[in-house]
């Protein structure tokens, strides 16, 4: 597999068909190609029996080996299948943003087709007010689109955009390879990444939610039918043009989606279950939240000396993970690490993941991790408060803000952010730069246990174990072991308060 992203020369206007065969550059090091519409180009209107044959051309190219015998596969079949060489495009225009936030979403979107297995060819952006309604680029610009894929022996064209399902087929009419869209690229990538089996069932739920809309049969499977003579002897009235393929394929995934549901909601009380033991023993939560590889778990194992998985690539971590932390006077607390949140995350994948997103909003302090390295980390933090603001009671909670990577962050930037964020903190965890400071903001706004307790003990196991607890989630003034018993003076929370007044004496 080629690790080099090719690149076109990404001159603005240029609209000479780049020669990139046997030529390797930087992808988008420099500026994306701007495609600039041409409104003379006109209309490609083909009869029915071209478009038939170009329909027929299309699905021969998408026989994929290892399916076994020739068959027609369905939509649903189609998106599970890992993609290859691909050519990235996308539309924008100065009513959605500048040319630079466009060149560095397509940037991101190479990323993530890297991280889904794929070949980054070439990608170029086209200049237009909005986005051509039949084949997203506009006819035109669809047949260079083509040459371009061609060029490039291409097999799949990657979309900076969430497609509906009639812009994708005419796309892929105008090109004759396989679209996908963004969605779908960042859903293949959670399907990769997943490993719990709720993370597994959460991912497959997004999944199906964004194929049901765009299911459809290939070939001679739209007209695969149970009517008719397979009706059988249920009389007149029963016979009749039957059920398709497509809606018994369509019906099957709904029922999928009927008990993928029902399995997450059976997931809920165990994950409360853990929440609540945290909550009995009065151990403080931190979430951490952040941009995918922003470096949310490298600050994790410098805070905590864990060994949790890091990884240079988007999305490592989807399963929720909780690791133990100590205060300088010895209190224990959490530090939660969640999924990575992207531009414009897909709304199936928000609700999916909406069980393990609460874990956040009960959360006593929130650590918000941000890559300040990254050319525009201020759109990233913007991305991720997006997301937040859609998880109930998080605007009530603690925020800190701690930009990572302080090491590679060139020093324009350092001075901007600390302009922009003046209580946020610049951190390290690859050197370990700031790391304490960041310890000590984090142990400065969890709670504090606020029971004061002044008890005698009697001599028991029971009485040690609450003792331990104590030093750990309390606040311990004194302990004095005498022949009465033990006397201890010492803040703690509610719960562990209550346990002490039932045995004292």
């Amino acid at each position: 597999m080629v690790d080099t992203l090719a690149n076109s020369d990404l001159a603005s206007g240029d609209n000479n068909m780049p020669e990139h065969k046997n030529e390797h550059k930087d992808f988008l090091s420099g500026h994306s190609e701007v495609l600039l519409d041409d409104a003379n180009a006109g209309s490609s209107i083909e009869s029915n029996d071209e478009a038939w044959q170009e329909r027929e051309s299309r699905n021969a190219l998408k026989r994929v080996a290892g399916l076994g015998e020739l068959q027609d596969v369905t939509e649903v079949e189609y998106r599970k299948l890992r993609l290859e060489r691909v050519v990235l495009v996308g539309v924008w225009s100065s009513a959605r943003g500048t040319l630079s936030q466009a060149e560095e979403s397509l940037r991101e979107l190479a990323a993530l087709a890297k991280t889904a297995g794929a070949v980054v060819c070439d990608g170029m952006l086209q200049q237009r007010y909005r986005p051509d309604a039949a084949t997203y680029v506009g006819s035109g610009k669809a047949r260079e689109l083509a040459a371009v894929v061609a060029q490039n022996d291409a097999d799949t064209i990657v979309v900076d955009d969430d497609l509906p399902p009639s812009q994708r087929r005419s796309l892929e009419d105008a090109t004759k390879v396989k679209v996908v869209d963004r969605t779908a690229v960042i859903l293949d990538i959670f399907a990769q990444h997943a490993t719990s089996r709720e993370g597994k069932a959460q991912v497959e739920l997004a999944q199906l939610q964004y194929m049901l809309p765009r299911l459809r049969g290939w070939g001679a499977a739209l007209s695969r039918q149970a009517g008719g003579r397979a009706a059988g002897d249920a009389g007149i009235g029963s016979r009749g043009p039957g059920e398709t393929k497509i809606e018994m394929d369509r019906r099957a995934i709904r029922n999928r989606i009927s008990k993928l549901r029902h399995d997450i909601a059976l997931m809920a009380p165990t994950r409360e279950t853990k929440r609540g033991s945290r909550r009995r023993q009065d151990i403080p939560t931190v979430a951490v939240v952040g941009y995918t590889n922003a470096g949310k778990s490298s600050i994790i194992n410098r805070l905590t000396g864990s060994k949790e998985l890091v990884e240079n690539a988007l999305f490592a971590t989807l399963d929720t993970a909780v690791r133990k932390s100590l205060t300088k006077d010895g209190r224990a607390y959490t530090l939660v690490d969640t999924v990575g949140f992207v531009r414009r995350l897909p709304t199936q994948l928000v609700e999916a993941f909406k069980s393990t997103l609460e874990e956040v909003g009960q959360a006593d302090v929130i650590l918000h991790v941000v890559d300040g390295s990254h050319p525009d980390p201020v759109s990233q933090i913007e991305a991720v408060n997006e997301v937040l603001a859609q998880i109930d009671g998080v605007e009530d909670i603690a925020q800190i803000i701690a930009f990572n990577k302080s090491d590679v962050m060139q020093e324009p930037m350092r001075l901007r952010l600390q302009s922009l964020y003046p209580d946020s903190l610049i951190v390290s965890a690859a050197s370990g730069t700031n790391i304490d400071r960041l310890r000590t903001r984090i142990e400065n706004l969890l709670p504090s246990p606020h029971v004061h307790v002044k008890v005698r003990l009697p001599y028991s196991d029971y009485s040690g174990s609450l003792l331990s607890k104590v030093r750990e989630n309390g606040i311990v003034k004194s302990v004095e072991y005498k022949d009465s018993g033990i006397e201890l003076d010492a803040f703690v929370g509610d719960s562990l308060a209550a346990k002490l007044m039932q045995i004292a004496f």
